[in-house]
């Protein structure tokens, strides 16, 4: 028998309250994994102001950005006790028509930790065994750092789970190459790394964001190009990008246009980009309806794509990437003890904090 501690939602408002899940048996394919962290996501306040429902029945432990270690398991799945793991925020079926076909972020029978079933603030949460990410070489002090990785703990590996793989796989099904033009709008947590990773993959990058600090980050990070949307419109902002780009060498069409900002202004923004050719990449979530031309994907010869996730198959190249230096989680994650909970989630409320926040047990 295990006993879980944890923050549990009660109702939309309300603030998380302490709860204690004990847990028997693990089901067929299920392992128990002790938290080592946890990141806040702009989807957990969703849930918590925005009346965003979960599919789930509340109450409901959140959190669905988890790293940590198998303690234990259930048969089959013994051969993982002792991993240190990533666990992606969303666990496909694997068995399905869709995730057959290759489809595997529509799965209808998919798992997402603080959604589908209780999360990761807490010290342990149960989850399916099948497309955990291990980490190779990790130490049993979850606040020991990585072999070759400075201040790089396994804590810190939490915002793999979302944060760094959801623009991941956005990046990937667009379909950038190097030398291409990448367009970021959102350079928050999501939107950093989505700018970082086309930076990665050798684009050239604008990141456009109405906030001077993650502007400012942005540009420190070496992106080659940050706009604030707010000093001009739609039209006068592609222009400027066409003419940068034209300066550069770089194309002036296939635009690759990554749309993370989750709010109505950035999605208008994204989509006064099109240029003929272009791709967006729609990453960001927001409840609100905007009003759009539909007939510009025709006009342009567009694309535009949802994506939901990240394919648990697409984390190890991203673990690479972040353990062999090309890609630094350290200086835009900030640990936090998840007994500050609520803290933490006001702070993320209220634009108090500039990197993510990981929560540790």
């Amino acid at each position: 028998m295990h006993e879980i501690r944890g923050f549990e939602m009660t109702e939309v408002g309300a603030p998380l309250r302490p709860a204690t899940r004990t847990v028997d048996t693990l089901a067929p394919g299920e392992v128990l994994v002790e938290v080592a962290g946890c990141g806040i996501c702009h989807t957990d306040l969703g849930f918590l102001d925005d009346g965003v429902r979960t599919r789930k029945p509340l109450p409901l432990i959140l959190g669905h950005e988890i790293s940590g270690r198998v303690v234990a398991a259930a048969e089959g799945m013994s051969d993982l006790v002792g991993t240190a793991v990533i666990v992606p925020a969303v666990i496909p079926c694997g068995e399905c028509d869709d995730c057959k076909a290759g489809r595997p972020m529509i799965c209808q029978r998919q798992i997402m930790p603080g959604n589908d079933r209780d999360g990761g603030f807490a010290s342990h949460v149960v989850v399916p065994g099948r497309g955990l990410c291990p980490v190779p070489g990790a130490p049993d002090d979850f606040d020991a750092p990585l072999p070759g990785a400075s201040g790089l703990t396994l804590r810190h590996l939490a915002v793999i789970a979302d944060a760094v793989s959801t623009p991941y796989q956005a990046v990937v099904r667009s379909g950038l190459q190097a030398g291409d033009v990448a367009i970021v709008v959102g350079l928050g947590g999501v939107g950093g790394y989505a700018a970082l990773l086309a930076r990665v993959f050798g684009a050239h990058v604008v990141g456009i964001d109405v906030d001077p600090v993650r502007r400012r980050q942005a540009t420190d990070s070496g992106i080659d190009l940050v706009l604030d949307p707010s000093a001009t419109d739609a039209r006068a902002l592609r222009k400027q990008i066409r003419a940068w780009a034209r300066e550069r060498g770089a194309p002036a069409t296939r635009w690759k246009i990554f749309e993370c900002s989750g709010a109505p202004a950035g999605q208008e923004t994204a989509w006064g980009l099109l240029v003929h050719g272009a791709t967006l990449m729609v990453v960001g979530f927001t409840m609100a309806r905007i009003e759009l031309r539909l007939s510009n994907l025709m006009a342009f010869d567009a694309a535009a794509i949802g994506n939901w996730g990240c394919a648990p198959e697409l984390y190890p190249d991203i673990v690479d990437m972040v353990l062999d230096g090309r890609l630094d989680l350290v200086s835009r994650t900030e640990l936090r003890p998840l007994s500050t909970v609520e803290q933490a989630l006001d702070d993320v409320r209220q634009h108090r904090v500039s990197r993510r926040l990981v929560l540790t047990p």
